[in-house]
């Protein structure tokens, strides 16, 4: 059987150790870094690769995409899938900052505390997510709006960024989100008013909730915070809570560490599932979804 070999591409000028780790320790034998690697640089990598193997071996080679942005690794992937030249097909996955895996692994843990507290799901729910320009909330945002949620965004420094960020999901998902100013205090406890689901995304140790605030929003079920560094994005929820009762309401909360051990399963057993098929993948933060969910129960 021939070695199973990992390219790792990001934009940037490291590739992330975490990924690295990731890959060897799932079980590929030669991984490669290439690092600075521009959207016009993909195709020629993509085809080197898969034209220096037999078809048959297009199963024992991975590309990885990483980097953080979202749309810019959307936009590998697809550059990718377009150079391939049938029977020559490699596995692509695509996660960049581990950012695919942590957002599809926050709403499959928001998903269950639904449905194990509530006895409901993400149909209909509205969803307020900050931290709105990152990876994490566009994957958090695309994916509650694909299970029927009401999906917003909120924007640090106002709505026009989130805005566009939310006009590119709808181009490329069909997908309607929102898109609110959360500059302000005021301007934040008015985006919770109505939620039903509150997830933080934004920078490590800014704190964006206070107690105070969660009591704009009477009808919240379930929080989370993907901080792991204090003081926390959301009041009352640490690092190490599982449905813990959130300061105000009767909703409950779910920190970073309860996120980080389903997507740590998650991207460990995405890369698995590329060493153990018979045929080409293609794994995106979709994949991840489905099976974080399977993974949190």
């Amino acid at each position: 059987m021939a070695r199973s070999i990992l390219h790792m591409l990001t934009p940037l000028r490291h590739m992330s150790p975490f990924d690295v780790n990731m890959a060897i320790d799932a079980g590929f034998e030669t991984v490669v870094t290439y690092t600075e690697v521009s959207l016009a640089d993909v195709v020629s990598l993509t085809q080197d690769s898969i034209f220096s193997r037999a078809p048959a071996d297009g199963t024992r080679t991975g590309i990885f995409i990483g980097g953080k942005n979202a749309e810019d690794a959307l936009d590998m992937v697809d550059r990718a899938k377009k150079a391939f030249v049938p029977p020559f097909v490699n596995h692509v996955f695509a996660d960049p900052a581990g950012s695919f895996t942590t957002g599809a692994a926050m709403v499959a843990q928001v998903s269950r505390a639904l449905r194990q507290k509530f006895n409901t799901d993400l149909t209909g729910k509205r969803i307020v997510i900050f931290g709105g320009a990152g990876v994490v909330a566009y994957v958090a945002a695309v994916i509650g709006a694909l299970q029927g949620a009401q999906t917003v965004l909120v924007g640090h420094d106002g709505e026009e960024r989130v805005s566009k960020i939310a006009f590119t999901m709808k181009w490329r998902f069909g997908i309607e989100v929102g898109a609110v100013d959360g500059t302000t205090p005021e301007d934040r406890r008015r985006a919770i008013r109505d939620a039903d689901v509150i997830l933080s995304a934004g920078p490590a140790g800014i704190p964006i909730l206070s107690a105070e605030d969660l009591k704009s929003a009477p009808k919240l079920l379930v929080a989370s915070d993907v901080n792991a560094v204090p003081p926390a994005g959301i009041a009352g929820i640490d690092v190490n809570a599982v449905d813990v009762p959130l300061p105000a309401g009767k909703g409950v909360g779910i920190g970073a560490l309860a996120v980080g051990n389903v997507k740590y399963q998650t991207q460990r057993r995405l890369f698995d599932r590329m060493l153990a098929s018979d045929t080409p993948l293609c794994l995106d933060f979709r994949d991840a979804y489905t099976l974080a969910v399977e993974i949190a129960g």
